[in-house]
């Protein structure tokens, strides 16, 4: 029987084929005239006629593209705003002025430096609703009594006005404008690029008015192509085909943006650069001879798909001058340089985008997005090597640029200069997602894979699930730092069709940029719990603690005690003596190491024990509750890395012994109270407490290295792992001991720390 026609039903199964015809060509764009289905809605401000012509622009010394001195051009000057009666308000209309969504904050007194010309506004009073400053009440334009240490800045959202569009209200001077659009993108053009993760070359496109436009290359340098790859997180540009750009070109008629681009390519986003010539000065829009801008980009080493030739010819290869240390995402961190063998940090003084883009790009990230003062990143040890760094932006290292040695100005440590770069869009984001917790940040961990030719989410099996594995699933989402991770995760319920288990076996050391990075089985899993109640989860923070062991301490308080077997009863029962201890009689004596530990915190949130009080282990010899059972580990090590002696501490009182100035403590061990350590505060052990030694009553006279590790097991997530561990030479002649080059860590040049055998740091490899 014939199947009975139905218009509706027709008509709905067309409007469907139609969608996808669209789809499958939309990356081509669409022809002059026809209808872009994606225009966002925006309409330009109407202003009155009599409402006086401004442009704006965020100026000075920034350490962000959307902050500055706010600058006004009128009447052929550009001039300032005073801050006098500034508000919020203000801010809000500077900002969407110019194309973002909204202020976040605003900053008096010449924050930004101080301007030059007129200043153009003052006692300026916004309600937030007016469409240009210029319609805001004020003492009048040019009429003002202030001084440019009065010049206000603002900083603005990341997020653009969607629609919104670029209107040049001024008819001489465009030079000098910067350029504001919605959004920029690099379109692979190529159909053996489109593919191809990250895009590295295409066509440059600019959002504005909603609709995506191409940019004539006839006044294209490779300043501009430089400045675009740093925006999309690549270190360099590199040439290209432009036969097979031409030929495409000729089959599809660019739509092409009204102006041309100016810039100096030291800049860290193309909103700091100027506009060039208007298209429409050239007789028609259609970019006489030229073409659409194309630009190849160079990925830095983590990034790339293949061994770059091109980066290494671009970068130099030998070790290193520069790291980032404490940052939740690839590409941002606490700046350290090495200098004389010897890692330390960068002052802030006079920190700002161009030197942050300098470091950024020696790592092989693009440039930078912030440049970050005031330690918000934690606080290094060590040296400050450097102070008011001065870059011209095209250094190829951050050690080539001017600067002043930090002894002449005593900064300290909360002065710590860190970077965030722009780093390519991988799309690990989108094959990973939380699922059923109560905020963004907690939940589920569910992976999506391939299975039977689709795509398909699923779960992680929990087993040996912990906090590395958790840490790169943070990391991954963008979500920052590991809190905890879970084993079981049936109080966050997800989709009964993604209980199955798609991943297992995963071990993580950290570092990976993705969950599908780490070793895992592969398509045969293993997982005897299997998945739903049982899948793995975490929890994540913008912040995390980072403990640091201070060395000089260690090797200033270091000595030799003989202590009679019937006093260390309740030590022996912690296992905190070798071995042989269990055949020594009782009015024997015992040779024990004996040291104090000075641990900091310098990371961004309070270190607190894994275990809430009501798990704490109470240990009736000694009369207290351990809340980490293994909290250090002590080793002996040979000059060939082999341990000889070995201790370990547990965690009965985690408290502030002291702080910094300023600082309040707030954890106390007396009377069960809660056990942490604030950031800023540091919790001394000290050498005279049971267990705070190495028993080396074995141990023969010679040359050793002594070896302390914190949080051994990972039980707490930190900012830094990899500052976890101290080194020290010791000599022991069987009567005295000395302990000499105590450092942290990875805190010297690899040739220094070859001569130290054991660990490296305390990060790991592999699991």
């Amino acid at each position: 029987m014939p199947a009975t026609w139905s218009p509706p039903c027709f008509l709905a199964k067309l409007m469907c084929l139609w969608s996808l015809c669209q789809a499958q060509y939309e990356h081509l764009g669409y022809p002059p005239g026809y209808p872009d289905p994606y225009v966002e809605t925006y309409t330009p401000p109407e202003l009155p006629a009599d409402t006086p012509r401004i442009q704006l622009r965020l100026a000075g010394d920034k350490r962000k593209h959307n902050e500055g001195r706010v600058e006004v051009y009128y009447e052929g000057e550009w001039g300032t705003v005073c801050d006098d009666d500034f508000t919020i308000h203000n801010a809000h209309v500077v900002c969407k002025e110019l194309g973002y969504v909204e202020a976040v904050s605003w900053s008096p007194s010449s924050k930004y430096g101080k301007g030059e010309g007129r200043i153009w506004f003052d006692n300026v009073h916004c309600t937030g609703k007016e469409k240009t400053l210029a319609q805001c009440p004020s003492n009048g334009i040019g009429v003002s009594d202030c001084k440019h240490t009065e010049d206000v800045g603002v900083v603005c959202s990341d997020k653009r006005i969607p629609g919104f569009k670029f209107i040049n209200t001024l008819t001489n001077n465009i030079d000098s404008l910067n350029i504001h659009v919605e959004d920029v993108r690099i379109r692979a053009i190529l159909s053996s690029l489109r593919k191809r993760t990250p895009v590295t070359e295409g066509y440059v496109e600019i959002k504005d008015g909603g609709r995506w436009r191409q940019i004539c290359d006839e006044e294209w340098t490779q300043k501009n192509s430089r400045v675009i790859c740093g925006m999309f997180g690549f270190p360099g540009e590199k040439r290209y085909n432009t036969r097979v750009y031409k030929m495409f070109a000729r089959r599809r008629k660019p739509a092409y943006w009204d102006y041309a681009v100016n810039c100096t390519g030291n800049e860290a986003h193309l909103s700091g650069c100027t506009l060039g010539q208007a298209l429409a000065t050239k007789g028609n829009n259609t970019c006489g001879q030229g073409l659409p801008v194309v630009v190849s980009c160079v990925p830095g080493r983590s990034f790339a798909p293949t061994p770059m030739t091109g980066f290494r010819k671009a970068f130099r290869q030998e070790q290193s001058l520069v790291r980032l240390r404490g940052g939740a995402v690839v590409g941002e961190g606490r700046v350290e340089v090495l200098r004389s063998g010897e890692w330390g940090t960068i002052c802030d003084d006079n920190w700002n985008l161009m030197a942050a883009t300098v470091v950024c790009r020696e790592l092989g990230f693009g440039s930078a997005k912030e440049a970050l003062s005031g330690g918000r990143l934690g606080q290094g040890m060590g040296p400050v090597h450097l102070n008011e760094v001065a870059c011209t932006g095209f250094e190829k290292s951050i050690t080539e640029c001017k600067f002043t040695m930090d002894n002449e100005s005593g900064c300290s440590h909360e002065e710590d200069a860190g970077v965030r770069c722009n780093v390519p869009a991988m799309g690990f984001q989108q094959r990973l997602r939380l699922s059923g917790g109560r905020s963004p940040f907690e939940g589920r961990v569910e992976v999506l894979v391939e299975k039977n030719g689709s795509l398909v989410w699923g779960t992680v099996c929990s087993e040996g699930w912990g906090t590395m594995e958790a840490m790169v699933v943070c990391r991954q989402l963008g979500l920052g730092f590991a809190s905890s991770a879970f084993q079981e995760s049936w109080y966050w319920m997800g989709l009964v069709s993604n209980d199955a288990v798609v991943m297992s076996g995963v071990r993580c050391s950290g570092t990976e940029m993705s969950l599908s990075h780490c070793l895992h089985h592969g398509e045969y899993l293993s997982c005897p719990r299997g998945g739903g109640r049982y899948a793995a989860g975490v929890s994540c923070s913008e912040t995390a603690p980072d403990l640091v062991l201070n060395p000089q301490v260690v090797e200033e308080t270091t000595y030799l005690e003989d202590r009679p077997m019937f006093m260390l009863q309740c030590a022996y029962e912690e296992n905190c003596l070798a071995t042989t201890a269990s055949s020594t009689p009782a009015n024997s004596f015992r040779r024990l190491l004996r040291f104090s530990s000075q641990i900091h915190n310098n990371g961004q949130s309070d270190f607190r024990p894994k275990l809430n009080r009501e798990s704490w282990v109470w240990h009736d010899c000694h009369r207290h509750y351990h809340s980490m059972e293994v909290f250090t580990h002590y080793d002996l090590l040979s000059l060939n890395g082999t341990k000889v002696a070995e201790g370990h501490k547990a965690s009965f009182c985690l408290e502030d012994s002291e702080c910094d100035e300023g600082i309040e403590k707030r954890y106390e061990c007396a009377n069960f109270g809660d056990q942490g350590i604030t950031v800023g505060c540091w919790d001394t052990y000290r050498h005279d407490i049971d267990c705070q030694w190495v028993d080396i009553t074995d141990i023969k006279p010679g040359d050793y290295i002594f070896q302390v590790v914190l949080n051994p097991n990972y039980e707490v997530p930190e900012s830094d792992f990899s500052n976890n561990l101290v080194k020290c030479r010791c000599r022991y002649d069987g009567h005295r001991i000395w302990m000499y080059s105590c450092h942290i860590g990875g805190s010297f040049s690899e040739e220094v720390e070859d001569t130290f055998p054991g660990l490296l740091n305390n990060q790991v490899t592999h699991r």
